[in-house]
């Protein structure tokens, strides 16, 4: 028996776990399908690309998607201690005040961006210091790039030419503009809610870790959770939670948990078989950011002869070098028209090749960038595939079914062509590597757009504050039961959201905890 049940040691997961074994007489017990993040591919910024598909990738995929011609997309999902933390870019970006301030505005009361800047800012430990918009002393290290190479340099210095404004702190006053992105890295080492939260806390003699575990449903017993039917060992078991379950992997697996567990549409849930306990509308809203990337060769140096001894006792040293390097060094904000209020799209710039949904042989000099579409009206849905806990879910994004998203991502590609045409990439290029767009009109541009875009691995609001969860993420109609990850976005942010998980989960574990909001939160 345990005082608290968190499934998934992913992003959100850490967090939840090391906040709450903070009391030393409070149990918790932290379930993972994977294991510990002990691969040295986790690690190493530049070698996490090479965790793709592998055993601590959940490596799952869409149905068919009708926005992108029937194309079904790569998902990977870290699998691991530190979930999708030890296998992403490790950018760090907040999203835009407008996010949260909507957030606020459709019903989602304390999640305000004056209420939630001080959750983000107590997680952080910025080398830059504290000021208004950053903090020290958090558990997680956020800091400059240590690779700034040539190529990644050379798009910011592109896009200044083609007209478009230099920022140098994306998480500061507004987003708009291009420059370096800061990342959760420790000395040019990946920095992931498992490095900054969980692995100081292991030691806890009330903290509980159970890997290679896998969640097949949340017990409910009269109308509250009251544990986790489990699997480990080829042993199905109960782990109990005297006081509640928390949900906290991720914007796929969460809701296909409650859906397992009889919390769901009821018409979907009826036609597999399985008893209705609650009829929410859970696994739909799913969003995400939908990404192009145009390819060049080039005779400048790039990354893939960054593995060299020379290269790797650099950064045991150092900590710097090419293989401190996130890939997506560099890239920017802007808007798809003058009249918007924040970003509609995000470019990232890496200095190598990165096609075919990243999984694309590299076997020559190159480099790449593009855009996403930032704030996507799209919305896809997260269903079962069958009552099994180990069958994937069914997953639809619907990305690019609405004329705002396909309008944004024209206007995204004819950006990265203009950048594109500048001194400071055309000094590199030797030649495309993808097939370009067949011309520039709106029909052709996202006719490439369909055929060569891919997710940019933010799924989120797939069990959405207002709609499945209240404002302090407790489920509908549930006793003891919470769901703390990405999935209760009202929207997913304007960025990488990796850091608004983090801050989600550390807002959560005051809400748990009933303690009051941090110091400047309201």
């Amino acid at each position: 028996m345990y005082d608290y049940v968190i499934v998934g040691a992913g992003s959100a997961g850490c967090v939840l776990a090391a906040r709450l074994s903070e009391d030393p007489d409070v149990r918790v017990a932290l379930v993972e399908a994977g294991g510990p993040d002990t691969a040295q591919e986790v690690h190493v910024p530049a070698a996490f690309p090479q965790l793709l598909k592998s055993g601590l990738d959940w490596d799952l995929d869409s149905e068919p998607e009708p926005g992108i011609g029937g194309r079904r997309t790569y998902l990977p999902r870290g699998r691991m201690f530190g979930g999708c933390s030890s296998i992403n870019a490790m950018i760090y970006i907040r999203g835009s005040r407008a996010d949260y301030d909507g957030w606020a505005a459709s019903g989602a009361t304390g999640w305000s961006y004056d209420e939630v800047l001080p959750y983000f800012k107590r997680s952080e430990d910025n080398e830059r210091g504290a000021d208004e918009h950053h903090g020290t002393g958090g558990p997680l290290t956020v800091s400059e790039g240590r690779s700034e190479h040539p190529l990644a340099t050379a798009f910011v210095r592109a896009a200044q030419q083609a007209g478009h404004k230099a920022n140098d702190d994306f998480n500061g006053p507004s987003q708009l503009g291009v420059g370096r992105y800061q990342l959760t890295q420790r000395g040019g080492m990946r920095c992931s809610s498992a490095v900054a939260f969980l692995h100081p806390a292991l030691e806890r003699p009330n903290l509980t870790v159970l890997p290679s575990t896998r969640a097949h449903r949340v017990v409910v017993e009269g109308g509250r959770a009251v544990g986790v039917e489990v699997e480990r060992g080829g042993t199905v078991e109960v782990v109990r939670a005297e006081r509640e379950v928390i949900l906290s992997a991720g914007a796929y697996e969460s809701p296909k948990l409650l859906m397992l567990s009889g919390i769901g549409p009821a018409a979907l849930l009826s036609a597999l078989g399985l008893d209705v306990l609650r009829d929410l509308p859970v696994g739909e809203g799913l969003q995400d950011h939908y990404m192009t990337l145009l390819n060049f060769r080039t005779d400048t140096e790039s990354l893939v002869s960054a593995a060299t001894p020379e290269n790797a006792a650099l950064l045991q040293s150092e900590g710097r070098g090419p293989l401190s390097s996130n890939l997506a060094e560099t890239g920017g904000f802007f808007r798809s028209r003058p009249e918007l209020a924040a970003a509609d799209l995000q470019f990232h710039a890496a200095p190598v090749l990165f096609h075919q949904e990243g999984l694309g042989p590299v076997t020559e000099h190159g480099f790449a960038f593009g855009p996403c579409v930032l704030a996507p009206t799209s919305r896809g849905a997260v269903t079962l595939r069958s009552p099994r806990p180990d069958a994937a879910p069914r997953i639809v994004h619907n990305y690019l079914t609405t004329a705002e998203d396909r309008d944004a991502i024209v206007a995204g590609i004819r950006i990265a062509l203009d950048i594109a045409a500048q001194q400071a990439v055309t000094e590199h290029v030797t030649r495309p590597f993808d097939v370009p767009p067949a011309s520039g009109s709106d029909a052709d541009l996202l006719a490439w757009a369909r055929s060569s875009g891919q997710t940019l691995y933010h799924p989120t609001s797939t069990c959405a504050i207002g709609s499945v969860v209240d404002p302090e993420l407790r489920v509908y109609d549930v006793a003891g039961l919470r769901v703390v990850d990405a999935s209760v976005f009202p929207s997913v942010p304007r960025g990488n959201t990796n850091a608004p998980t983090i801050m989600a989960a550390e807002k959560a574990a005051d809400l748990i905890k009933g303690a009051m909001p941090v110091q400047g939160a309201a």
